[in-house]
């Protein structure tokens, strides 16, 4: 598949931001169960608004996608059916619930409406973080079913892609709120580092996973069925044609197999082992810039990342449209 960067950037400035939102969340849950001192409201307001600006950054990303960007709205009316019109609907519920998040901790409405239990005091910041985190996991499945949900295009249609999906969104989202905590010298630095690289550990496990069962992977469709000969060998020369056409521009990424090699090693790289070994390096020195240099370097690998993941997937139609004479 051809990789559109207005669509790289769109998902993974996305899970960006719903990582650093649930990040956020996470941090005041510990601080109400005690295992964390209790931040001023500012650190979370500021934090929301630093993931809504990750959001409407990546909104405004997929409009560089649309034909005919007037019509964006009709992409919600196939809710039952698309998931896409799902992701459509969900993204401004979740950008509704961080905002308002966001701004109930700003203006410090911190007073409790009620109590559950004994000792749980239930305030409105609360309640618009656990809506926002109902809408952050379900906009992480919308939006991976868009590709998941595509069964022709086998390196997609696999549970993997819901997983990777969510678990790189996490990861550097916390990855990202370490970052944000090292800026403005908040003691939260190890806390959201330390889930960081679980989190990354957790996306290497599960994109590893993937990729090894994308490398075995037999597809169902070959020359032979699509031109319905049966000889052992049969080795696509040539389209027919001089030129290039949308179905070679849309649905092949046109570069050599070393490249997508190259980016896949590249990625590997840049989104596991190195904003590891920076935070690790950043505990270990009690540095205040490492923990932002690796969530720029994990951030850089996920846009390769998100790149190998389109260019790995093979569309049936490129048995005949991927050559030109």
């Amino acid at each position: 598949m051809h990789p559109a960067f207005s669509v790289i950037f769109l998902t993974t400035l996305l899970g960006a931001g719903q990582g650093l939102f649930l990040a956020m969340f996470t941090g005041q849950l510990y601080s109400i169960a005690r295992f964390l001192p209790v931040q001023d409201d500012q650190f979370y307001a500021l934090g929301s608004l630093v993931a809504l600006v990750l959001l409407i950054l990546g909104l405004g990303a997929s409009f560089f996608h649309l034909g005919r960007p007037e019509r964006a709205w009709r992409a919600a009316a196939m809710w039952r059916t698309s998931w896409l019109s799902r992701e459509v609907i969900v993204l401004p519920i979740f950008m509704a619930m961080v905002f308002a998040f966001g701004v109930a901790h700003w203006f410090e409405w911190t007073q409790p409406l009620f109590r559950v239990g004994e000792v749980l005091d239930v305030d409105t910041t609360l309640i618009f973080g656990l809506l926002g985190t109902l809408a952050a996991f379900a906009l992480f499945v919308c939006t991976a079913m868009i590709y998941a949900g595509v069964k022709f295009i086998e390196e997609w249609h696999s549970t993997y892609t819901v997983f990777n999906f969510t678990l790189f969104g996490l990861a550097s989202g916390f990855m990202l709120a370490a970052a944000y905590s090292a800026f403005i010298g908040n003691p939260l630095v190890p806390f959201f580092g330390t889930w960081a690289v679980f989190l990354t550990l957790l996306a290497f496990i599960s994109r590893g996973a993937h990729l090894i069962r994308n490398m075995r992977l037999r597809h169902k469709s070959t020359p032979q069925t699509a031109i319905g000969i049966r000889h052992t060998e049969v080795i696509q020369k040539a389209q027919g044609a001089t030129g290039g056409s949308f179905n070679t521009r849309e649905f092949f990424h046109g570069r050599s197999e070393s490249t997508v090699k190259m980016v896949r090693s590249l990625f590997l790289i840049l989104v596991f082992p190195l904003p590891i070994l920076l935070i690790v390096a950043a505990y270990m020195i009690a540095s205040t810039t490492l923990p932002i240099l690796a969530f720029i370097i994990q951030y850089l690998g996920l846009l390769a990342e998100r790149w190998y993941f389109f260019a790995e997937a093979k569309h049936p139609q490129n048995l005949y449209y991927q050559s030109v004479a």
